[in-house]
């Protein structure tokens, strides 16, 4: 983003920054950064955005926890389904490239690449799983992770290591915990 930013000769933002600031509809923190949507629409900084961020995708690393997180609750017999408000398409090249779709029930994204969806994706998998939402754990780490896991009524766990500070995270009254494994000693 401060790529972008910096083309534009925008100011450019911080860690700190984006952790206070970033928000769905991911319109909105666009908003926030000052882009003007009557200069350039959003559907060109959208896609400008997306398009570097998997021109440069092979580079990302998961987070140093995020394997033995995945194994665990696959010991455990829990099943796993991963719904992301990213693009099916750009969810299939990063899980494909970690080599970890194998440890997923149903990898579900969204048919844009503008973070739209996340919602009725969730709603339509818990229908066709048959389960109660109270059965289903959502971790995420967004404060619309938890809209969502409150909107189908099951209970939400947030990680502070990804889009949103701990302090705003707090503010959502979910459980908030640093690293992952923390979940592990929590179940």
């Amino acid at each position: 983003m401060n790529q972008m930013l910096k083309k534009r000769g925008m100011q450019e933002m911080t860690e700190s920054w984006f952790l206070d600031n970033f928000c769905f509809p991911v319109k909105d923190y666009y908003l926030k950064l000052g882009f003007d949507f009557e200069i350039e629409s959003f559907d060109i900084s959208g896609t400008e955005f997306i398009n570097n961020y998997m021109d440069q995708c092979s580079t990302l690393k998961l987070h140093y926890e995020a394997t033995d997180i995945l194994k665990f609750f696959r010991k455990k017999g829990i099943d796993q389904s991963l719904v992301s408000a990213s693009s099916q398409k750009m969810l299939d090249e990063i899980l494909q490239y970690h080599n970890i779709n194998d440890y997923f029930l149903k990898i579900l994204g969204t048919d844009n690449h503008y973070a739209n969806g996340k919602e009725a994706l969730t709603k339509d998998w818990i229908n066709e799983l048959e389960l109660n939402p109270s059965e289903i754990l959502f971790i995420g780490d967004t404060i619309h992770d938890k809209d969502i896991a409150d909107i189908i009524g099951s209970d939400c766990i947030l990680i502070a290591k990804g889009h949103v500070s701990k302090k705003r995270l707090i503010k959502t009254g979910a459980r908030v915990f640093n690293e992952l494994n923390e979940i592990k000693n929590w179940l």
